[in-house]
């Protein structure tokens, strides 16, 4: 009886460490939004965060930010890689799927990818976040230009 009772008690801590390793490495490959966002809080604690929009893979989430700018958190394991995307340090452009963005960060190329989104709204909506952190100015663009626009537009 007493071999009975120590067998049951060596398979319930092998079932216990098995599925504790098969968590442990679900949650690897699927990291938690929740954790990114306190990361993020971490690296720029003035930084309020609007919206998000995760990647298919959950690998990456892009923020819109409080004043215009916009966020990027990137999981590598159980760390995560946190920008503030400054007006005019990133280039995007669509993906062939059109659900996706192929997203150039200058002075952090390690960061370039392409990247799926469920829907093309989200990717479109998260390409605005990014194009809205720009600052736009053409050298064509004369103060007069400016001042008439402005006055054509009321």
């Amino acid at each position: 009886m007493l071999w009975l009772l120590l067998l049951a008690l060596v398979a319930a801590v092998g079932a216990f460490y098995v599925r504790m390793n098969a968590r442990a490495e679900h949650d690897a490959d699927n990291p938690d939004a929740g954790s990114a966002i306190v990361e993020f809080g971490r690296a720029f604690p003035d930084e309020a965060i609007r919206a998000l929009h995760s990647t298919v893979d959950r690998q990456a989430i892009f923020l819109r930010l409080h004043d215009g700018k916009a966020g990027f958190i990137q999981s590598h394991g159980t760390h995560y890689v946190c920008h503030v995307i400054q007006p005019g340090k990133v280039r995007v452009n669509t993906s062939e799927s059109g659900q996706g963005l192929i997203v150039h960060f200058p002075e952090f190329n390690y960061l370039d990818n392409a990247f799926e989104f469920r829907t093309a709204a989200e990717a479109a909506e998260v390409s605005l976040w990014l194009l809205g952190s720009f600052t736009p100015r053409s050298d064509t663009d004369a103060p007069s230009d400016v001042g008439q626009a402005a006055q054509t537009i009321d």
